[in-house]
């Protein structure tokens, strides 16, 4: 049996954060997903999506410090219920509630406290089983508000102390979620990256940065500062985050895409996920990719290939997915939209399907069908 119940799935924009003008922005609601999600819901299994991940939006969960009210959560669920969907918990997609960060001496207290509440109301609220990512991109998180003044605690040369407050808080959660439902899955979710030297001659130090994707699984593992009580079956299931602008050249910028050269110099996201396989040999998923205007549908057919690609490689890959499947707002501007994802959202938030995407996301789905097929004909 499956671990998810389709191999493509739909990813909804969740982040909750302060953004660089300090205005906290929940695209939750910004898109109305939390009041369509059944049309929402209903719109993907008209493409065989039956598998979804969600957030709770943490900062609005937590109406007082330790008090919480998942009612929305709860609409959401029952939907879910009702549609036969599938779905993947973010407890911490990008933001907090007001007032803490992930060096603040309550942010673990906090982030425990979440997760212990959020296990029991599940259990009460469905008999789906819990599959929750407990903070989302640690790796991207902690360098957009440590690094580059992205995001709460607005800070610069902080991101390995963010990083490490973020694993701390992760271990202690999953450890609670673990204790209340100890048949729960963790999936950790970080970004897939791939660095090259460009004008760098110190290969070594590309190999290094490369290196540090990884940090925060190996942290959580308890590979690295084992202080923190990180665990090897932490390890669960592992999703990879890929885009267009994952690789680039150190100093200068993301890789062209199409790549227009006749000697390609992207490495195919195929050899990234055998390299994250072979070093964890854990189940693992692309956990967000897609593009944005013309490039959605070619996108969606480069991925689908590879993903064929990775299987052949003995990749245990569980799925991809498509992230967002309902345009958004930039972060930092609301009245700006990205024209991505396979639903176009107009000024009512009303939708209308990006036809080449779905298109594309239907021939993908169907390379894979005959890729699953061939490999039952291989047995018999």
């Amino acid at each position: 049996m499956s671990t998810f119940n389709s191999f493509f799935m739909g990813g909804f924009e969740c982040a909750d954060h302060i953004n660089r003008s300090g205005e906290r922005v929940n695209l939750l609601k910004e898109t109305q997903h939390d009041i369509r999600v059944r049309e929402d819901y209903s719109n993907l299994l008209l493409l065989d999506i039956k598998t979804v991940r969600e957030g709770v939006c943490w900062s609005a969960v937590e109406t007082q410090p330790y008090l919480f009210d998942f009612t929305e959560v709860k609409n959401r669920i029952q939907a879910a219920d009702a549609l036969g969907i599938q779905i993947i918990w973010d407890l911490c997609h990008f933001g907090y509630p007001d007032g803490i960060y992930p060096t603040h001496p309550h942010f673990c207290l906090r982030f425990i406290s979440l997760c212990e509440a959020f296990a029991l109301f599940h259990k009460s609220a469905t008999d789906q089983p819990l599959f929750v990512v407990p903070i989302n991109e640690i790796s991207f998180l902690s360098w957009h508000s440590g690094d580059v003044r992205g995001t709460v605690p607005f800070a610069v040369k902080s991101g390995w102390d963010i990083k490490y407050h973020l694993c701390k808080a992760a271990i202690s959660g999953i450890g609670m979620l673990k204790y209340i439902d100890p048949e729960c899955r963790i999936v950790l979710v970080e970004p897939l990256i791939k660095i090259h030297a460009g004008f760098e001659t110190d290969l070594e130090h590309i190999n290094n940065l490369n290196a540090n994707q990884f940090q925060a699984m190996d942290i959580i593992a308890g590979r690295m500062c084992p202080e923190l009580g990180g665990k090897e079956e932490y390890l669960d299931i592992l999703g990879f985050n890929y885009y267009w602008n994952s690789q680039w050249d150190h100093g200068i910028g993301s890789l062209q895409w199409p790549e227009e050269s006749e000697i390609p110099r992207r490495t195919c996201i195929a050899e990234l996920l055998e390299m994250a396989y072979l070093r964890y040999e854990k189940p693992l998923f692309i956990s967000e990719t897609g593009h944005f205007g013309i490039g959605r549908a070619l996108w969606i057919d480069e991925i689908a290939i590879a993903c064929c690609k990775a299987l052949n490689k003995g990749v245990l890959l569980l799925g991809a997915c498509i992230y967002p499947v309902i345009d958004r707002p930039d972060w930092d501007d609301l009245t700006v939209y990205h024209d991505c994802g396979i639903w176009d959202v107009d000024e009512d938030k009303n939708r209308t399907r990006h036809l080449d995407s779905v298109i594309a996301l239907l021939r993908a789905r169907a390379i894979i069908i005959d890729h699953k097929l061939n490999e039952v004909h291989d047995l018999i």
